[in-house]
């Protein structure tokens, strides 16, 4: 006799008409307990509702899409008969595994259906094993399907390493990371990676109006491609504060004066490289690469800075070595050496190699905050925007203070926010008193 039984929503607290945003099974499916049926995501948490007992699906009641809330149906579920079941020859719970986001499987409500239809058992065709897994079959917590959906990866194309062939966060990332490495990310599209994005349309821009059509250049072509590299498979994270540099801007210019017999000129740039290089020591992950599995960190025990040089070909980033072995001078006059070398042309391969931390600055141009893109293999970038005149409030009187923008982007699998925050904050306190640095 069949035992069919309808599978509602769960309490889910006060929530009410939760999205769902995955059904993970479909009509004719033999589920096992605690096999995830569907994904609901609130504003709060995102939450899978596991079967009740091993059956075979027979309707469902829900789409991606539908609103639910406590005690909707979510599809009926026939219970197989004891000779139907599987003989098991090892434990059916799964190993536990740990999730960093706020998740929860809650209990499904079951509800026996108003008259159940008695039909004949029938023995079980063994299911047949595919090299693509369909939506259904894929083995992943809410977590790790929304880590996937964020970086636009097909989760059905991903192998899983944990407990039963279980998808982990770590198998996206390898996933990415292989897909970079064996260049199936040449598509603009995207495809090579695994993402459902729609192509880019191609337009006809004349029947609009005249063009001009301009080659891009071999800098751009270049550094294009490793941007989107790095934008795609990084997730970013950008930290933005102001600094009073008023006392920072009085010493440089004392500097300039002693500087002007020997032709080097001291900008604010050649200070910023050497407190973030205090910066760097006192939060040493900043000045770190992951290793190629993701795992684990190189932290670097030198500090070379990466400077962003705006040249007629476009973008380069020279590197200055041993910026914490060198003194103001030698760092301004070995910037304004690579600077004209960059904007000549000049730059061979070993003086963008190496780099440990970037600083991209666009104070001589104008603007305030802007998300500079992580530098990879570099888990760090600084930017830097144009100081200007701000009214602050000292505790007796609004005076007029020289203030510097600042935006740091970071990795977000090595760095957290808190983490950030303190960095930012480290070097805010260094740059308002340049003696702590030079100390």
């Amino acid at each position: 006799m069949a035992n069919v039984k309808e599978v509602l929503v769960p309490d889910i607290g006060d929530f009410k008409d939760i999205p769902v945003i995955e059904v993970l099974v479909k009509p004719g499916d033999h589920v096992k307990e605690e096999d995830s049926l569907i994904t609901l995501e609130s504003d709060k948490a995102t939450m899978e509702v596991p079967a009740p007992f091993d059956g075979v699906i027979k309707d469902l009641r829900v789409s991606v899409g539908d609103g639910v809330s406590e005690g909707t149906i979510i599809l009926s579920l026939e219970a197989l008969l004891a000779e139907e079941k599987p003989k098991k020859s090892e434990p059916t719970h799964e190993a536990p595994v740990t999730e960093t986001s706020p998740e929860t499987k809650k209990s499904p409500v079951i509800a026996e259906e108003a008259t159940p239809t008695p039909v004949a058992p029938k023995p079980q065709a063994a299911p047949t094993k595919t090299t693509e897994k369909t939506a259904s079959s894929a083995h992943a917590s809410p977590g790790v399907r929304r880590f996937a959906r964020e970086l636009g990866v097909d989760i059905n194309l991903v192998s899983g390493t944990g407990p039963k062939d279980r998808i982990l966060k770590e198998d996206i990332q390898t996933f990415v990371k292989n897909s970079i490495q064996n260049n199936d990310n040449s598509s603009a599209t995207g495809s090579g990676l695994g993402f459902n994005l729609p192509a880019m349309p191609v337009i006809d821009f004349e029947k609009f109006g005249p063009i001009e059509k301009k080659e891009l250049s071999r800098i751009k072509k270049i550094s294009g491609a490793a941007l989107h590299r790095n934008w795609v498979t990084i997730p970013h994270i950008t930290q933005h504060d102001e600094v009073d540099i008023t006392e920072l801007e009085a010493f440089r210019k004392s500097l300039a004066k002693d500087s002007e017999k020997s032709g080097v000129k001291v900008t604010p740039l050649a200070l910023i490289m050497k407190t973030a290089v205090a910066a760097l020591k006192k939060f040493p992950e900043f000045n770190s690469s992951l290793t190629p599995e993701g795992d684990a960190l190189f932290i670097k025990q030198y500090f070379h800075i990466g400077v962003a040089v705006d040249t007629p070909g476009g973008l380069v980033v020279p590197v200055i070595r041993d910026v914490d072995k060198k003194g103001i001078l030698q760092i301004a006059e070995e910037l304004g050496t690579v600077s004209v070398k960059a904007r000549d042309g000049k730059l061979g391969p070993a003086d963008m190699s190496g780099g440990t931390f970037t600083i991209s600055s666009l104070g001589g141009i104008g603007g305030s905050h802007f998300t500079p893109i992580v530098n990879a293999p570099e888990v760090a970038i600084l930017g830097v925007a144009r100081s200007s005149i701000k009214p602050i409030w000292n505790g007796v009187e609004f005076a007029p203070r020289l203030i510097l923008p600042l935006s740091l982007s970071y990795d977000h699998r090595v760095i957290d926010g808190a983490e950030g925050a303190r960095f930012v904050t480290y070097l805010n306190q260094m740059l308002a008193d340049i003696r702590k640095v030079l100390l």
